[in-house]
């Protein structure tokens, strides 16, 4: 059996996700569900309210048996992310979940990129300013280049305003 503690990816029912959230705070097993504040006028009354960053995706540190059977103890459909390969749950790299929840701590603005030697594609590292350590790989994307994270078989993630100088190639 797998004791290994690895992070993962779950698909959930939607709004449910502050439900999940109260669950895995409870049995103090270690999580990460991005919240965001969003206001509404009712009533003529501004009202703050949460909602999730990414609709119905959680992610859940923990062992691979632990992970399997929090389905079962908590009443929650979670359908994890498998990999195909190994016929078990997609394992998300600590580095590449660390730089995630890092980028998702910040707006995200358009990147100005004035480094010339670095092109579409290329394997960047941050090494100046509040993204320093983050890993990733630049692209074009709505005719500006970005530092994107990719969490591999979800999705990518694209980073706040980075000028080239602060970036090296890998």
């Amino acid at each position: 059996m797998e004791q290994n503690v690895n992070w993962y990816a779950g698909r959930v029912k939607y709004r449910t996700e502050k439900k999940i959230k109260n669950y895995l705070e409870e049995e103090e097993i270690k999580h990460f569900i991005p919240f965001r504040k969003i206001y509404r006028r009712h009533n003529g009354k501004r009202i703050q309210k949460e909602k999730p960053v990414i609709s119905c995706l959680i992610f859940v540190n923990t062992d691979y048996m632990t992970a399997l059977s929090i389905p079962d103890k908590s009443g929650f459909n979670i359908s994890y992310i498998y990999n195909n390969d190994t016929k078990k749950i997609q394992i998300i790299p600590d580095k590449q979940m660390q730089d995630f929840m890092f980028v998702l701590n910040f707006s995200e603005d358009v990147i100005k990129i004035s480094n010339t030697n670095l092109k579409k594609g290329d394997r960047v590292r941050v090494i100046k300013g509040d993204f320093a350590g983050i890993e990733g790989e630049l692209i074009r994307f709505k005719r500006h280049k970005r530092v994107v994270i990719r969490l591999e078989g979800l999705f990518s993630i694209a980073t706040t305003y980075i000028p080239g100088e602060f970036l090296e190639k890998i």
